[in-house]
Formats: C-alpha cells, structure tokens, sequence
C-alpha cells in the first residue's frame, strides 16, 4: 500500500492465483469423457435402458423392449449406441443376446439418481 492507495501488485496477485487454481482444475478432469457422458444419458430412452439393465441385469432385448413399451428395433438401436461406448456388454446364449450394465462409473452414476438393485425374493 502507498500513501494510502493499494498497489496494482497487491491486486494482481491474488488474481493472478485464482486464474492459476481455476485453470488448474481443468487439468483434473476428463471434460470430454463426462461430456460424452452426460451426452448419452441426456437420452431419456438411453437413460431408461440402463435403469432397467441396472435392475435386471441379463435381460434380452425383447423382454428389455416389453419392460420399456419400445419397438425391439429401437431398443436394439440403443444398445448398439452404449455397447459402442462400453457401457454395456452383450452375451449370446444359443439365438438369444442377454445385456448388462459394465460401465463402473455409470453405474455409480444411477444410484446417485436413485436407481437400486432389484430386491432379492426368498421362496
């Protein structure tokens, strides 16, 4: 401070590490990972497709389609888009695709949005 007035310095600094810190922040974040992320489940009928797969994890696609009240093409589609991106894994069992949830962090993601696990059913 001189004579009363603050120092542009003084003002600088702190500025100029608070630009530091932010752009750092940057550096610690996949943005285009989770933009890619937010991007697929921004798809309510993606998004549906993985809360039921999180739910009953194995299902093919034509309960799949029964369960969403979709056309099997259209879930098929779906499921092309999140197995590409390795959301999801398929199995083959003779002629039918079984699905399920692979993606750690998508998984993660749902139950922060509410999504559980199917309640187990004793006979």
């Amino acid at each position: 401070m001189v004579g009363g007035w603050i120092t542009l310095s003084a003002v600088e600094k702190p500025v100029k590490q608070l630009v530091e810190r932010a752009s750092s922040a940057l550096a610690d974040v996949d943005t285009a990972g989770w933009t890619l992320r937010f991007d697929l489940l921004s798809d309510p009928n993606r998004l549906e497709i993985l809360l039921c797969l999180h739910r009953a994890p194995g299902i093919c696609v034509g309960d799949l389609a029964a369960a969403l009240g979709r056309s099997e093409n259209a879930v098929s589609q779906a499921l092309r888009v999140l197995r590409q991106q390795g959301w999801v894994s398929s199995t083959r069992i003779g002629r039918e695709v079984s699905y399920r949830l692979e993606d750690e962090i998508v998984h993660e993601l749902l139950h922060r949005i509410g999504a559980r696990h199917a309640e187990h059913v004793h006979d």
